[in-house]
């Protein structure tokens, strides 16, 4: 790959492509969701908040089922199918005015985006040599902040307007860049299903390795709110440091991931390798929460100078942490079952951004520095036991005959 920003031509191109129209529609919907349903929908922030609980808990039950289906009827078509079904779920948040409504509106849309998700990955697969996955990934993780950059912008033109109409655009968009995003994976040539061998009534919950290697990046991944609302609070409340840094420091992390993240990943190529990039990278997170805990107490620019350390050091976390955890979901999930052990892996991110914002607030302002230590700590602990974790689950595909999984155990 010689361009650090744009994947070959071909099916790598397009999926690309639906990544960016659907991610621009997203940014939009993120930065203005919370103030169109508390002002124009007139629901209490409370309950906001606990019906978007409520949904992505659904999503995260509903994710394995909806990659099964992925893997047994066809990834292009479920996704297309998805695609359109998020689109539909968005456009119905337009003529919500209730509770009820609101939380089932919520539930659509969260299921969908997990059944896409997980079909997304399937059809990757199909589509993508072993050895190309990781490089994809990374190209689609840049895709995806350069369209949330771009979408926070439209959405931020939609709430310096403030009118019901401009609320009502920004979901409209949203909503027809799912429908973009249906028209490019239909243009994607066909991966036909699989003839799934039964597993049980569990499913890739009887793969016991696989698990504990998707419990273990989710403790990897509670640092996901970190930029947006563990920082913030840090600053505020626990720092010197100007408010207006929290804007800048996400805007280090985005530009970070969009120009490195493709570079991070190349290095990456099977077992061994995504497993010493997880394990690099708890150091460095480490190492970024004892900076993040300097900044407390210090002079204004002395604490602008950590956190800005301290947010550079994260986002090569980050990046490193990501690309080795790709790496790993594919190369234990057997070939026959991507879309389920790739909905399954994905409930991850659901934990982390359910449970994420009370671990951090609860180490981060109640412990103050040894929160960030432990924080960091368990990390590393993670980080470290993902290794043996990963070789188990090699182990176990081996010994079950999954000749699927990936042997790339010794690169």
């Amino acid at each position: 790959m010689t361009n650090s920003l744009v994947p070959p031509a071909g099916p790598q191109r397009t999926l690309a492509l639906a990544q960016l129209t659907n991610s621009v529609g997203d940014g939009a919907y993120y930065v203005t969701s919370a103030l169109y349903f508390t002002h124009v929908v007139g629901l209490a922030p409370a309950r906001v908040g606990l019906g978007l609980t409520l949904a992505w808990a659904v999503g995260s039950l509903v994710g394995v089922p909806l990659g099964r289906l992925a893997d047994r009827r066809g990834p292009r078509g479920t996704a297309v199918l998805l695609a359109l079904a998020t689109g539909l779920a968005v456009a119905s948040f337009l003529v919500v005015r209730g509770f009820v409504p609101f939380v089932l509106a919520a539930c659509a849309y969260a299921s969908a985006q997990s059944g896409l998700a997980a079909a997304r990955q399937a059809l990757l697969a199909g589509l993508v040599s072993a050895g190309e996955r990781t490089g994809l990934l990374a190209h689609l993780q840049s895709t995806l902040n350069a369209g949330l950059a771009v979408g926070a912008g439209l959405g931020g033109l939609a709430l310096r307007a403030g009118t019901r109409s401009a609320y009502l655009g920004v979901f409209a968009l949203d909503a027809l860049s799912f429908l973009v995003c249906a028209g490019l994976l239909v243009r994607l040539p066909s991966v036909r299903g699989v003839q799934v061998r039964k597993a049980g009534g569990l499913g890739v919950l009887r793969d016991r390795p696989y698990v504990v290697v998707t419990l273990l990046n989710t403790v990897l991944l509670l640092r996901m709110p970190l930029l947006s609302l563990g920082l913030p609070l840090w600053i505020a409340e626990r720092t010197d440091a100007p408010t207006w840094l929290v804007s800048a420091l996400f805007v280090l992390n985005t530009g970070a991931v969009m120009v490195f993240q493709v570079r991070m990943a190349r290095g990456i190529t099977g077992l061994a390798s995504a497993t010493r990039a997880v394990r690099r990278s708890g150091w460095i997170m480490l190492a970024a929460c004892a900076v993040f805990a300097l900044s407390a107490g210090a002079s204004p620019w002395v604490a602008v100078g950590a956190l800005v350390l301290g947010a550079v050091l994260q986002v090569a976390a980050e990046m490193g942490q990501s690309a080795g955890s790709w790496q790993l979901s594919f190369d234990l999930a057997p070939a026959d079952r991507v879309g389920e052990y790739q909905g399954f892996f994905g409930t991850g991110v659901t934990v982390a951004r359910t449970m994420g914002p009370l671990v951090l607030t609860s180490l981060l302002l109640e412990w103050g520095r040894p929160g960030w230590l432990l924080l960091g700590g368990a990390t590393v602990v993670s980080s470290y036991a993902m290794g043996p974790a990963a070789r188990r689950a090699a182990g176990a595909g081996r010994e079950a005959g999954e000749v699927n999984r990936q042997p790339a155990l010794a690169s």
